[in-house]
């Protein structure tokens, strides 16, 4: 009985179907800077970049995605925590209106679109209590930490996150 073509991956004269070409990635970009009311920061290792600690960054999925959804999702899909929550509420997750325009590493570039060689990162805060569970995406990250904000600064290994972090008080506070 033949199979269909959805079912094995094969196209009606039978030959090998190619993946589909991911999309290149979009430019722009979320930073969200995860934290408790006692300003202790949730850090994530890099699952490609072992030592590589940083706060949930992610593109956009669209053009016209709204970087608070964008945040949203990354967030979620990164550690499991979901924004709009019982535990976490929408009003938790803040855009701290910082943006930083920086040059892409070069062992990244081949994600985005030929030329492009800089992300323009949007900066969230998002307050969570402390004892949220954290489920990370293996493929993504490998381990999470909480630590105190100046000592999760000088673990972020990109500058623009460490910053970021170092803004904590200011934005907590305000």
């Amino acid at each position: 009985m033949p199979s269909s073509a959805a079912s094995d991956g094969l196209r009606n004269d039978a030959a090998p179907m190619s993946p589909s070409p991911r999309p290149p990635k979009i430019p722009e970009s979320v930073l969200v800077v995860i934290h408790t009311a006692d300003l202790e920061v949730l850090l994530i290792e890099r699952a490609d970049r072992p030592g590589f600690w940083q706060s949930v960054t992610g593109s956009k999925d669209a053009v016209d995605e709204p970087f608070e959804l964008t945040a949203r999702r990354e967030v979620a899909e990164e550690t499991g925590i979901v924004v709009g929550s019982v535990d976490v509420p929408l009003s938790h997750l803040r855009d701290w209106g910082m943006r930083n325009v920086y040059e892409i590493y070069p062992v990244w570039r081949h994600r985005y679109a030929p030329g492009v060689t800089h992300n323009t990162e949007h900066v969230f805060g998002l307050q969570v209590p402390r004892d949220i569970a954290i489920t990370l995406a293996p493929r993504e990250h490998t381990r999470s930490e909480w630590l105190p904000w100046r000592e999760a600064a000088d673990r972020c290994f990109s500058p623009s996150n460490a910053e970021a972090v170092l803004q904590l008080p200011r934005f907590v506070s305000a």
